[in-house]
């Protein structure tokens, strides 16, 4: 059902990274990262009367099969690669900021992080194996609800304990920062263009080049049946994203009214990722906090699952399928299921112990570590489709240029020194991705051209 697909596709990309870092940033930061919802209109045109038509001609089921044809084996096999890499960082990170969160709400100490982590991927691993994508989307749903539901009740519940909206901001506030509309200053954190921008390439590279996306346009019967995907899950996320901006602005009012509600050490601007589990473990009834923990939970397992079942996709498609190495029973296939999702879900235990040492808030350690390859896997895509001179040596050398440069973004602070004046990165991270799809393509042609110009008539 494309409307279930279309829920499916937003809780498997934003999921549990959206649900801690949208009222964050809007406590923290201000409401410009509502900007980015002014691009959602023109993702829907692009990808949906430009890629999902290209895509849905040929139905496979790993969407780097599609690279082979153009650009050979070697390519397709990058593809896979990066994707998997891609994923497995994803994973990694949304787990163990879900731990964090939860370990706060269920009054733990950080020692329990592994432990949470460990039960959350447990459970989303045996539900993925047992009932493959099928399982996947409706639970999604299923916890796509539970989210937004979440979200409305704390605003309700801040509502009625300060007798009515006056928590909602009418001016600036003081611990937000300046953001303008437009900067040519790169290390200015986010301004509107560079956020829309950003949203942009970000959507349009995640739905043409990442298998988790491309996968559920498969599991649709047409083209326009993909597209009412695609605008379910703009409009879901656009809704749930609004929510969960407002849920900043109600936190971020409820505390500047009860000071004395934020424990010692905690401070608005430098801890804002941390209210808001802290307000659903001790400032919510009995019951009401236990749906927001769901939820929480429930915005873990819809990403878990859906990255096990993507990866999973890819591997037997791209690497064991494809030399011969797949087995042939029924049986066979469904046990080397399970220990390929039990696998990925080892993986992503171990590596989430790593995410603690990337610096920043949820939303830039978010684009500090899986927006690296995004642009990379896309522009594969973008040179099988759309570049006729495209050669494998350019599209590989394209590749490597572009995720050099997302790399030199991402982590500019620790590789040329923070901005002493802001102490900031001197390169924001929103222009991780422009950029880098930018040299990707750019390099990439320029090599292609010069190996078509060597080649012997």
């Amino acid at each position: 059902n494309p409307v279930l697909i279309g829920f499916s596709l937003f809780a498997t990309l934003l999921s549990t990274i959206s649900y801690l870092s949208m009222p964050g940033e809007a406590i923290a930061k201000g409401p410009t990262s509502l900007y980015g919802l002014l691009a959602l209109p023109l993702v829907y045109i692009v990808v949906g009367y430009g890629l999902i038509p290209l895509y849905m001609r040929r139905r496979v089921t790993s969407t780097y099969e599609l690279l082979e044809d153009r650009l050979g084996l070697g390519i397709r096999l990058l593809g896979a690669c990066l994707f998997v890499v891609l994923r497995l960082v994803w994973m990694s990170l949304l787990v163990y900021l879900a731990g964090q969160a939860m370990a706060v709400m269920l009054g733990l100490g950080d020692e329990w992080i592994p432990a949470i982590v460990f039960c959350t991927g447990f459970v989303a691993v045996i539900y993925t194996s047992l009932g493959g994508l099928r399982a996947v989307v409706i639970t999604d749903f299923v916890q796509t609800v539970l989210m937004l539901g979440g979200g409305v009740l704390v605003i309700v519940v801040v509502s009625m304990d300060l007798g009515g909206f006056q928590w909602f901001p009418t001016s600036w506030q003081e611990n937000w920062d300046q953001q303008p509309i437009l900067s040519l200053d790169p290390g200015t954190r986010i301004s509107a263009v560079g956020l829309i921008l950003s949203t942009l390439i970000w959507y349009i590279c995640t739905s043409g080049g990442d298998q988790t996306v491309v996968q559920r346009f498969m599991a649709t019967a047409d083209a326009a049946a993909a597209r009412r995907s695609l605008r379910t899950q703009l409009i879901v996320g656009a809704l749930i994203g609004t929510t969960l901006s407002i849920v900043g602005f109600a936190l971020l009012g409820y505390f500047k009214l009860h000071p004395q509600m934020l424990p010692e050490g905690i401070d608005i601007a430098a801890n804002a990722d941390r209210i808001f589990p802290r307000f659903i473990s001790f400032h919510l009834p009995q019951g009401v906090s236990g749906l927001v923990v769901a939820a929480m939970f429930a915005a873990a397992m819809s990403s878990i699952d859906s990255g096990v079942n993507s990866i999973s996709a890819v591997v037997t498609s791209d690497f064991l399928a494809r030399f011969g190495r797949r087995p042939q029973s029924g049986r066979g296939q469904v046990r080397m299921a399970q220990l390929l999702a039990f696998g990925i879900g080892s993986i992503v235990v171990v590596g989430s112990t790593f995410m603690e040492y990337v610096p920043g808030n949820i939303t830039a350690v978010t684009a500090k570590t899986t927006n690296l390859l995004v642009t990379p896997i896309f522009a594969l895509f973008f040179f099988a489709l759309f570049v006729p001179c495209a050669r494998p040596a350019g599209v590989v050398v394209g590749a490597v240029c572009g995720t050099a440069t997302a790399v030199l973004i991402a982590f500019s602070g620790p590789i040329f020194g923070m901005d002493p004046h802001t102490g900031l990165d001197p390169i924001s991270f929103m222009w991780i991705g422009p950029t880098a799809l930018l040299v990707n393509l750019a390099s990439g042609t320029l090599v292609s051209l010069g190996w078509q110009r060597k080649k012997p008539v």
